[in-house]
């Protein structure tokens, strides 16, 4: 809106001087370099007499000065008008303003204030201190106005944030893990992440689009924002334009935290927090770094460089200036939770916050030159790293220590082996940031791991998170071994360790862990719990065929004692028995893995049997109470053996309910 003649649309007197003839342009030319010299008066009438000698025609340059003088006048009265009666009519009622009642009022007045500008910017020769003084004395009163003009059309013009379509734009994950069955230690009870019925869900946010923007001020306003912010520049108002826009949009922002959810609150306020609550804030926080820096800081950085667009450094300190203080609200909540209290259930949320932040921090670097702020940022970018990395130490540690001595009924899988597998399950979605975290940690973690140089090499060949989940699981196995010794019956101790393996491997075999431990992990583990079920059928079954051979009897099928036959079908008849009273109370979830198991008995113990009763069961057959001694055929047994291992305990007499 800037003119560039001397002489005003404002007043009635006319045009801008274009072509009245040689002396007209004689008379322009010797103004325009006088203007240009920007000397005192006295060595500017020296100029012009000096012009003067050279060409009579300039010989009437004091008419000219003193026409020019009152031209200048003119000016000022026409745009004093303008603007002390738009000042004067200004309301009491900040909010109601009359800049927006009347677009040409608003376009008279920066009108007004150009011509004024120009005539400071143009001031001819000699004039005198009144016009000079009158001139600047209307630029304080119409930047005064301007100042407040610009706050209110600021504040008409924000838009509220729409937080519910912004989440709708994070594309959300669920990983889920299962909760955790029957009783554990107080210690370990940490693992769990908040319930939601019987399973425990963990949800992330991924990135939004980079092509997500949202508008943070009504378009219509933005060039009368920058036509306004031009105006304060050229008058050399600027600390003062910026200071205003970042004042107003500062609390615009500090509003969006609040829509998001996110508080100020002070680090020792942060670390006093219950972890529930705390969960939901971090989660809360995630989101808000993600909008907050890819739509609204980046939506701020596109208005400072229009309303701004007049000046570099005014661009740069607003929004410096603006940013600041959302940033620094976020940065001090991830601060609180970078230095708080370690403890393994915060892995993730640590790790979705330092993700989130690794992710934004490329538009930080190039949108934020405050040094202070950059640094901050970058610091606790670390310290969040350092937390997860530390809280992951926590995690392996509570799985060495757990010291639970309560043994779980019917040897189903450990409320350990639980939380261990499914927590794991879920850090392989983190794989890219924790390999990047512990990529130049020690490899303690491979001791014990490797028998020999070969699978050392093999070992060393892997990513930083499988060393240490292999580590890990190794850790999680040991303890198992050692819970197993709490079932006072070696052969529960291998039905526990097959149910605890079997459920490491399934978990393994259906999830991107495979990828990360290999097919290798899931042979070794298969073989031994194929090792587990040999242990078992020894323990369990290896006296009551022990009842079931030749040795002892007294001679050939023909002629051995009844007596000691009698005592050997007892004796079995009461090992079955037993077996059959406790191990159907014992659980088998796994159906594979339990008909395998009933399989192997059967194969085991059936011939054995058959063999057994074809070579003496005739002697005893029709004797008196031959049915107290043989009390099962082969089909009883096998028809006995289907109710192992389904975790419900049955009554002695159901023993009976086939054969009789």
């Amino acid at each position: 809106m800037a003119t560039t003649t001397t002489t005003s649309s404002l007043t009635s007197g006319g045009g801008g001087g274009g072509g009245g003839g040689a002396d007209d342009r004689v008379m322009a030319t010797a103004q325009q370099i006088v203007n240009s010299l920007n000397t005192t008066k006295n060595v500017r009438e020296d100029m012009l007499l000096i012009l003067s000698s050279f060409d009579n025609r300039l010989s009437n340059i004091s008419d000219f000065i003193k026409t020019d003088s009152e031209s200048q006048s003119s000016i000022l009265d026409a745009a004093e008008k303008i603007i002390l009666r738009s000042d004067s009519g200004m309301p009491s009622n900040a909010g109601a303003s009359s800049w927006d009642d009347s677009a040409e009022e608003s376009r008279y007045y920066l009108a007004a204030i150009d011509e004024i500008l120009d005539l400071l910017d143009n001031l001819s020769v000699g004039p005198d201190s009144e016009v000079l003084d009158r001139a600047e004395t209307l630029v304080q009163v119409a930047m005064s106005r301007l100042e407040e003009e610009f706050g209110h059309i600021l504040i008409r013009n924000t838009v509220p944030l729409d937080a519910e379509s912004l989440y709708g734009s994070i594309r959300r994950v669920s990983l889920s893990f299962a909760a955790n069955e029957g009783e554990i230690d107080e210690e370990f009870e940490n693992f769990g992440e908040v319930e939601t019925g019987s399973v425990c869900f963990h949800e992330r946010g991924a990135s939004l689009g980079d092509d997500l923007c949202v508008d943070l001020i009504n378009n219509e306003a933005v060039m009368d924002l920058k036509g306004i912010a031009d105006r304060m520049m050229r008058s050399g108002y600027e600390k003062e334009c910026v200071q205003v826009y970042s004042s107003v949009r500062r609390d615009a922002l500090d509003e969006c935290l609040v829509i998001l959810g996110v508080e100020k609150l002070s680090i020792e306020e942060v670390q006093k927090i219950e972890w529930k609550p705390l969960d939901e804030k971090m989660k809360k926080w995630v989101r808000a770094v993600k909008i907050g820096v890819k739509v609204l800081l980046r939506g701020e950085k596109r208005l400072c460089d229009v309303i701004f667009s007049g000046s570099d450094s005014a661009r740069e300190v607003c929004f410096n200036e603006t940013a600041k203080g959302c940033l620094m609200q976020l940065l001090n909540f991830a601060e609180a939770v970078a230095i708080g209290r370690r403890s393994p259930e915060k892995l993730f949320r640590i790790l979705d916050m330092y993700d989130a932040l690794s992710g934004v921090f490329p538009d930080l670097e190039a949108m934020v030159t405050d040094e202070f702020v950059y640094s901050e940022a970058k610091g606790v970018l670390a310290g969040l790293g350092r937390a997860a990395k530390g809280t992951f130490v926590e995690f392996e540690n509570a799985v060495k220590s757990e010291t639970s001595r309560k043994p779980m009924l019917g040897g189903v899988i450990h409320p350990l082996t639980r939380y261990v597998m499914n927590y794991v399950k879920l850090l392989v979605d983190y794989s890219d940031t924790l390999n990047s975290l512990l990529e130049n940690d020690d490899d303690d973690e491979l001791n014990g791991l490797q028998n020999d140089d070969g699978e050392r090499l093999q070992l060393e060949s892997l990513s930083p998170i499988a060393r240490r989940l292999l580590a890990l699981l190794s850790t999680l196995e040991s303890n198992l071994e050692e819970k197993s010794t709490l079932y006072e019956d070696g052969a529960m101790q291998y039905i526990f360790r097959m149910n605890n393996i079997l459920y490491m491997v399934q978990k393994v075999k259906d999830s991107e862990l495979i990828k990360i431990l290999g097919d290798q992990w899931v042979r070794k583990h298969r073989g031994q719990i194929r090792q587990y079920a040999t242990a078992y059928l020894r323990a369990a079954w290896t006296k009551a065929l022990s009842c079931l051979k030749d040795e002892g009897i007294g001679g050939s099928s023909n002629n051995a004692s009844k007596v000691a036959l009698k005592e050997r079908f007892k004796n079995f008849n009461a090992c079955f028995e037993e077996i059959y009273r406790i191990q159907t109370g014992w659980k088998v979830l796994d159906p594979q893995l339990r008909e395998e198991l009933r399989i192997s008995i059967s194969q085991k113990v059936l011939p054995a049997y058959r063999s057994f009763m074809g070579r003496f069961g005739s002697q005893l057959e029709g004797g008196r109470h031959a049915g107290k001694y043989i009390k099962y055929t082969p089909d009883d047994l096998e028809n006995y053996l289907i109710d192992l291992f389904e975790g419900t305990p049955l009554v002695l007499h159901h023993l009976r309910r086939k054969s009789s």
